[in-house]
């Protein structure tokens, strides 16, 4: 049960990951602030989206 329950998360964090990443390219940022922001949840995944989250850049809502 536990590997289940891993891949389960594991599978859930990639989602999470890939997400994050295209709202980044998306972004109005500029591409060197959109590179830092990739790399950083490329190279780690759980620490860097929820750093992303916190402190990435906000849009403001027309």
């Amino acid at each position: 049960m536990d590997i289940y329950a891993g891949g389960i998360l594991g599978l859930l964090i990639l989602i999470a990951d890939i997400w994050a990443i295209l709202n980044i390219a998306q972004s109005r940022v500029e591409t060197i602030n959109k590179l830092i922001w990739i790399v950083l949840i490329l190279v780690l995944p759980v620490i860097g989206l929820i750093i992303w989250w916190l402190a990435g850049p906000r849009e403001g809502r027309a």
